[in-house]
């Protein structure tokens, strides 16, 4: 089952089961209540920021708070995509999920690292060592996507490399 399987896919696949349930039900609720949203414990410094130093009036701040989950559900919809083209063996063995994964670790990279910015500006320890940990796995996953190549490409290269070994002649001279 798992005979094909890189190991930045099945990285994403496990980060994609993290941050799918629990970014999904973050945005919901931003969604559902903003404001009381806002002030849990994953968007809480973002809500500090904004009423500490930027000192936004309540409709702007629940306007920013629909800007985050939009955000957020824009890097779980990236996230769902990758696991149904990862899902799909023809797909997966070319590399072709590699997009969508790379967006949404883009996107939620840039969520985590903001948050953490303004987590350390407000004193918020539990959001700030929240959102370093998930901004570490992200930048680990990115690092492994840049690095390893699909799986179809080495499998060629190494075809490609028998195929030129056979068509070499063997003459006496050429040994």
């Amino acid at each position: 089952m798992f005979k094909n399987w890189r190991i930045g896919t099945f990285n994403g696949v496990l980060l994609a089961a993290y941050f799918i349930p629990s970014w999904a039900t973050v945005a919901y609720g931003i969604m559902i209540a903003p404001v009381h949203a806002l002030y849990e414990r994953p968007s809480i410094s973002v809500a500090l920021f904004i009423g500490d130093h930027l000192q936004l009036a309540s409709t702007t701040t629940v306007r920013v708070a629909w800007l985050l989950a939009l955000a957020r559900f824009t890097a779980v919809a990236f996230f769902a995509i990758f696991l149904f083209s990862s899902s799909r063996a023809s797909i997966r063995k070319t590399g072709g999920c590699d997009e969508a994964l790379a967006l949404a670790l883009a996107i939620a990279s840039t969520i985590s690292f903001a948050s953490m910015c303004m987590a350390s500006q407000v004193g918020e320890t539990a959001a700030l060592r929240l959102h370093a940990t998930e901004l570490l796995m992200l930048l680990g996953a990115a690092i492994v996507l840049a690095v390893e190549r699909p799986a179809r490409a080495r499998t060629e290269l190494v075809a490609r490399s028998r195929v030129l070994a056979l068509e070499q002649s063997e003459l006496s001279y050429n040994r």
